[in-house]
């Protein structure tokens, strides 16, 4: 057929995983025809009012629609298996999120004892260090107890190697 400038033809029917193409315009236009030309379409507007706004399904897709709305036992075990599980392990996990919980709060109170046990025992130590006079400790030790400071030859010096202290098995010279 021609009309004007542009030439319509008539498309012979394919299978839906065919493909036409067409050098000049779109495929399937109007499911029927392709326009070849350079020319505006023509809207044929009575045929779009008499065509039926919902279009028939096919028996294919009618049988796709069905097998999607029903549910057979399987699907329902299953899907009720999932939900059970699920549900297993958002509890396991909340269950772990308490522990994890008092967990914390017990190192926050260990935390805080062991706080107050270091700033006593520093009290402690700062108290008995003040109490103790290291000049009356040393008269006592002088005069009382005859002891005297090391001379010279009584200091003998020992290497250590690696260890922090010093281990004597016999007199040293």
């Amino acid at each position: 057929m021609t009309t004007g400038n542009r030439t319509v033809r008539p498309v012979r029917r394919v299978k839906k995983q065919e493909t036409r193409t067409s050098r000049y315009g779109r495929n399937g236009a109007y499911g029927e025809y392709y326009v070849d030309g350079n020319t505006a379409k023509v809207i044929d507007v009575r045929r779009a009012i008499e065509e039926d706004p919902n279009p028939q399904l096919s028996r294919a897709a009618k049988i796709n629609r069905a097998h999607a709305k029903s549910m057979n036992p399987a699907f329902m075990f299953f899907f009720a298996l999932a939900l059970v599980v699920s549900f297993l392990i958002l509890v396991s996990y909340l269950r772990l999120q308490a522990e994890n919980h008092a967990i914390m709060e017990q190192i926050s109170s260990l935390e805080s004892t062991l706080y107050a046990k270091q700033t006593a025992n520093n009290e402690e130590y700062d108290r008995i260090v003040s109490s103790v006079d290291l000049n009356h400790v040393k008269e006592v030790a002088m005069n009382e107890l005859g002891m005297r400071y090391a001379s010279e030859g009584q200091i003998v010096e020992v290497e250590a190697k690696g260890d922090d202290y010093v281990r004597q098995y016999q007199e040293m010279p």
